[in-house]
């Protein structure tokens, strides 16, 4: 089945501002994919690597890209199509409070 990688971005003022019954509804629904097998994870603090030509790891703290609102976490979850894909995270909580989840196409390497 494809996969697809997600990113929910959303400002914790604004999830503060969503009503609760919205917001046990999408945690309901962030647990019905976890049953169905998405890995789900909260966003962690970033750091970029580089390495130009394999000659030396370079690092750096902080997010490479950047966006209105905060990353707040990351699936990866399995559909049919991009647009199921989309309708299962139009109801996590970054879709309804206020956030935006981005759809990103796994296209796997063998």
């Amino acid at each position: 089945m494809p996969r697809f990688v997600t990113i929910g971005y959303g400002a914790p003022t604004d999830y503060d501002r969503t009503p609760r019954p919205v917001r046990d509804a999408a945690h309901a629904q962030d647990a019905k994919l976890l049953s169905a097998g998405a890995v789900i994870g909260i966003a962690g603090t970033p750091v970029q690597v580089r390495n130009p030509e394999a000659r030396g790891m370079e690092t750096r703290e902080g997010p490479f890209m950047s966006s209105a609102l905060p990353v707040a976490g990351f699936a990866m979850i399995e559909a049919t199509s991009l647009q199921e894909a989309m309708e299962k995270v139009s109801l996590v909580p970054c879709a309804v409070a206020h956030g935006v989840v981005e759809v990103w196409p796994l296209r796997e390497t063998p």
